[in-house]
């Protein structure tokens, strides 16, 4: 059951919460809390317009979307969830598995686009959700962009990315994050640069949930069940929704070819964005705005 509540405020004590607020400042959207499926979930939302969802990966959070949503909010309302555990979102009974992260996302779009089909974007982890969702209910969405996504093929990143990645899991820390975000962009000094004084905040955030067992827990559980192993072929071809990929030229995480297969067996289009790690909409937010409005013209 779906309920929403002006009672499910944000907790001031949550983990990061200092680092979320100000990271959030002058962001165009409102962070609200609603409970779905069990979970009380984080939603930034902002904007008029056709419903446009933004799915971020493992380890992760909403405000990770911040230089894109200023853009995006502009002709859609745009709705960025933090996923099961992650972020602001807590899982407050029961166990979670992958079952319940689909049926968490079932009850997300019934809560927030109403009668509305919207387009989902769904980014690595939030890709594979997205994509293992329209396997079977194709018909509850407009559109699917999977962008770097997990779960077409086995994950096998690169041997420094998974290093990476195992350290800053292991001991959290600033240090180990710049490590990891090395691996993630293509250009992380700029783009420190460019987020200017929201970097702290965002490495700060990041660092304070991976060192919260709930939030671990929820990652071990969307990598594990959600995005390490393959979506079969044959499920994929059940997705009938029209489906286009975006891809980051220097993904260390999930190579190019493995978008250029499912593009040429599934006839997906694909759209490479240069210059750009495994997250382009924040290597590059002005080529991923201007990629996805061209998806969605």
């Amino acid at each position: 059951m779906t309920t929403q509540s002006p009672q499910l405020e944000e907790r001031q004590d949550a983990p990061g919460a200092a680092a979320r607020k100000a990271l959030l400042a002058g962001v165009p959207v409102t962070d609200r809390r609603i409970e779905v499926a069990g979970i009380t979930t984080a939603v930034l939302e902002g904007g008029d317009g056709p419903p446009l969802v933004l799915l971020h990966g493992p380890g992760e959070f909403a405000p990770g979307w911040l230089r894109v949503l200023g853009d995006l909010v502009e002709g859609h309302r745009v709705i960025a969830p933090d996923l099961p555990g992650h972020g602001a979102s807590t899982v407050d009974r029961g166990a979670l598995d992958a079952g319940r992260v689909l049926a968490w996302f079932d009850e997300l779009l019934t809560a927030t686009c109403q009668d509305q089909r919207p387009v989902v974007v769904g980014r690595t982890g939030g890709g594979a959700i997205a994509a293992r969702f329209a396997v079977d209910h194709s018909d509850r969405l407009d559109r699917l962009v999977l962008v770097d996504a997990l779960g077409l093929a086995e994950f096998h990143p690169t041997a420094r990315f998974e290093l990476a990645i195992t350290r800053f899991l292991a001991e959290p820390s600033e240090h180990a994050y710049d490590r990891l975000m090395a691996e993630c962009l293509f250009d992380v000094d700029g783009v420190r640069d460019q987020l200017g004084g929201a970097w702290e905040p965002f490495e700060a955030y990041a660092v304070e949930l991976a060192r919260t067992p709930s939030v671990q827990a929820a990652v071990g559980v969307v990598l594990g069940e959600l995005c390490v192993a393959a979506l079969p072929p044959a499920d994929l071809g059940r997705i009938s929704v029209p489906t286009t990929l975006i891809w980051g030229r220097h993904d260390l995480a999930t190579d190019l070819d493995v978008a250029e297969a499912a593009a040429a067996r599934f006839g997906w289009p694909l759209l490479v964005i240069e210059d750009a790690g495994d997250d382009p909409a924040l290597d590059q937010p002005e080529a991923f705005v201007a990629t996805l409005r061209e998806v969605l013209a």
